[in-house]
């Protein structure tokens, strides 16, 4: 059977990530770029989006070189209510991309914020290491301030920390504590590590209360602090390299890695 293009037991990289990893798009749109026939690779149109890039191996989009690679950097983004984590909607839905400076290169989210949530939103430009700060195996916690409408009950709260099943799904321990009833709203203080999807509304809704408001204020070791509502901040690489310590190491080299390959 012949051997697809640059397909070998060789070290290299699926093309589409290395496009992605470049910044000019997502690896599912450099999967599109390499269907509509618009990437080679040292002059060869390629045809499978698997394609390996061994080291010395030259690709090009449309005829131009892939742009030089940047250090990974990493903003922390004060996401306003009413936005959805989203290139793009189908329904015409602002996103964070229709409010974001445009002086930012292009950068991607690590981990979600729904439409109507607010707060801490981390926004990086490499998608290594977007990807390690996802993982569950990260184990960092996430922390919410929840205002809900209802009489909280602490005990109610203290269920959630030997997790619980809510029609069918089961949620992981949750640490939740009340910190003020005033009337019939009451803000609560979440903590987990690992977020389903709306989570914290269907756990607050299995207790009984309804939220009416949900922010963001740390991701791990990163606060949201003073940060005004759609401000966007860089954290500076002296502080990512004491906080991540060799996750940010190991991107990091990749990156210097993948730059001496293009050269």
């Amino acid at each position: 059977m012949a051997e697809k293009q640059g397909e070998t037991g060789e070290p290299g990289e699926r093309i589409a990530k290395v496009i992605a990893r470049s910044g000019i798009c997502s690896r599912r749109e450099a999967e599109v770029l390499v269907a509509q026939g618009r990437v080679d690779l040292d002059g060869r149109p390629v045809e499978e989006p698997g394609t390996k890039v061994r080291p010395g191996q030259r690709v090009t989009v449309d005829g131009e070189p892939l742009p030089a690679l940047e250090p990974p950097r990493i903003w922390r983004y004060h996401k306003p209510r009413g936005l959805l984590t989203a290139a793009r909607d189908p329904q015409g839905r602002p996103t964070i991309y229709d409010r974001l400076p445009p002086t930012l290169p292009r950068v991607m989210p690590v981990g979600r914020l729904d439409l109507n949530s607010e707060g801490l939103l981390l926004l990086t430009n490499d998608g290594g290491l977007k990807r390690r700060l996802e993982l569950p195996a990260t184990g960092w916690l996430r922390r919410y301030r929840v205002r809900v409408f209802g009489q909280v009950d602490p005990k109610a709260l203290t269920r959630l920390a030997q997790g619980v099943t809510v029609d069918g799904v089961t949620y992981g321990s949750v640490k939740a504590r009340l910190d003020n009833q005033a009337g019939g709203n009451a803000w609560l203080t979440f903590a987990l590590r690992e977020g389903k999807n709306r989570e914290i509304r269907k756990l607050c809704e299995f207790l009984g209360y309804r939220v009416n408001r949900l922010l963001r204020v740390a991701y791990g070791p990163f606060q949201m602090g003073a940060l005004p509502e759609g401000e966007v901040e860089e954290i500076p690489a002296k502080v990512l390299r004491e906080q991540l310590g060799a996750a940010y190491e190991t991107v990091a080299a990749a990156v210097g890695a993948d730059a001496r390959r293009r050269r």
